[in-house]
């Protein structure tokens, strides 16, 4: 998988990708315009961070590239690349539990606070990408 070197964009199957995990120097992509909603990305090798709308959707440190970034009713899912392990911050639904999916295997359940975050640890140093499905329990 590569990049995404144009920091933010829209795929053929109404998903997002994002962040570019390589950069050395932060980099940031402002007003950009997606099934009606306007994002905006920030990223390098330390942080990658995406915002819809105003509010909080995804953030990892280190940073990461991710690909075919989908959010439901139910959840959300991605793939992600990076050169090291990293975590990952995702705001969905406030106070409610999720099952975390990393590769298909089933990382637990947890549950969001009042701020509507939950986090997320990938194994990426030995791995070329990530599966990352966090599913409403």
């Amino acid at each position: 998988m590569a990049v995404v070197e144009q920091l933010l964009r829209s795929e053929n199957d109404g998903t997002i990708s994002f962040g570019n995990h390589r950069l050395a120097e932060k980099a940031k992509l402002d007003n950009f315009e997606h099934a009606g909603d306007l994002y905006k990305v920030k990223t390098y090798q330390k942080m990658t961070k995406l915002e819809k709308n105003g509010m909080f959707v995804y953030e990892s440190v280190p940073g990461t590239s991710v690909i075919g970034f989908n959010e439901t009713q139910d959840g959300v899912s991605f793939t992600v690349e990076g050169d090291a392990d990293a975590q990952i911050t995702v705001g969905v639904e406030e106070d409610t539990e999720y099952e975390v999916f990393v590769d298909g295997e089933s990382a637990g359940k947890m549950s969001t606070n009042l701020g509507g975050k939950l986090n997320v640890s990938v194994e990426l140093a030995e791995a070329d990408e990530v599966k990352v499905e966090i599913k409403k329990a």
